[in-house]
């Protein structure tokens, strides 16, 4: 029930949007847009934090959700000054995509840090194999996904990430429980013949 009301309530603030003409000052109306999905915002960054990118939620960069959400919103505060998602889906896919942006960009830059000045406390615990971010099988799955065609990556995020039912995720996208079935089994068919060789020993590679 809550998914649903904040998917029809997101559906109102996008119909009330103005359309970008250069002129109209859209910040108040996606600002209440962004406040209405919060919840479901944060939701989705501590699955994203947590999932795929676990390594800068630790020493050093000790990233937490909530500052990521910060980050997005003003990421999404100035997409949204040109862009005008038709619906709930678009919009959070829009979402997603600038949050793995957001996510990918500290990455890069914890990646261009010296280790050593990095782990400068010896308590901190020591790095998995190199200073990154990430590392190179985290890329790969991460690559890998956003490889996926655009219907199999979506019914992935929504319920692998975004940790909706398939119930609530038919809904978002206004299709069947079993069209999302489907399309999540095909997702993770596609993962698993490209990482594969990552989990030689498990039947589902692309459990994040």
């Amino acid at each position: 029930m809550e998914e649903e009301n904040t998917t029809t309530a997101v559906q109102r603030y996008l119909d009330e949007l103005p359309l970008p003409d250069g002129d109209s000052r859209p910040e108040p109306a996606v600002r209440a847009l962004l406040g209405r999905s919060a919840h479901r915002l944060h939701r989705l960054c501590v699955s994203l934090l947590s999932k795929s990118y676990p390594r800068l939620a630790r020493p050093p960069l000790n990233l937490q959700a909530d500052e990521l959400l910060g980050a997005v919103v003003e990421r999404l505060l100035k997409a949204l000054r040109e862009a005008r998602p038709a619906d709930p889906r678009q919009f959070f896919a829009l979402a997603s995509q600038h949050m793995r942006w957001e996510l990918n960009e500290m990455a890069r830059r914890l990646d261009e840090q010296p280790a050593a000045a990095a782990l400068g406390d010896e308590s901190w615990p020591a790095p998995a194999g190199s200073g990154s971010g990430l590392t190179p099988n985290a890329r790969r799955m991460l690559e890998a996904i956003e490889r996926l065609p655009e219907d199999e990556r979506e019914a992935f995020e929504l319920v692998r990430i975004q940790g909706m039912s398939q119930t609530e995720a038919a809904r978002v996208v206004g299709v069947s429980v079993a069209t999302v079935n489907r399309r999540l089994a095909r997702s993770l068919q596609l993962l698993a013949d490209e990482l594969g060789d990552l989990y030689p020993d498990e039947e589902d590679p692309a459990e994040l």
